[in-house]
């Protein structure tokens, strides 16, 4: 017997506590199926439109920051009003590359901060987001 097609992402948005409608759906398979990977909103909704999913650039952004709130994905915002949404939601950092606009992870264990301030009366520190900003040549 075959899975469904979307059994995967129905499992996923289900733990995540999202009802699992028709777009979230279509969304979550482009984006969990295959590797790890950043995208922008407007990437992914000129690949929800090339599979011939019907969703408006606003839905996308809404179901994005959904997705981020279940803990489905890691906003990575590199410069203001310009973020990329990472399916890898586990500890690590990223190189910027500022001539190509891409994202590329670096592992967390090949990275040692320390020294950190103490946060402010009444904080904790959640965790460190690292973006190393590079120029290719």
């Amino acid at each position: 017997m075959t899975a469904r097609p979307y059994a995967a992402a129905l499992d996923r948005l289900r733990k995540a506590g999202l009802r699992p409608t028709r777009q979230r759906l279509a969304l979550a398979r482009l984006l969990f199926d295959g590797e790890d990977r950043h995208v922008t909103a407007e990437q992914l909704h000129s690949e929800a439109e090339s599979a011939g999913v019907s969703v408006s650039l606003a839905t996308v952004y809404n179901t994005l920051h959904q997705f981020t709130d279940g803990d489905l994905l890691r906003e990575v915002v590199v410069e203001a009003g310009r973020s990329y949404f990472d399916t890898n939601t586990g500890g690590h950092h990223h190189f910027f590359d500022i001539s190509t606009g891409t994202l590329t992870d670096i592992p967390g264990d090949e990275i040692a901060i320390g020294d950190l301030p103490p946060p402010p009366p009444g904080a904790e520190i959640e965790r460190v987001d690292l973006v190393i900003r590079i120029r290719s040549r």
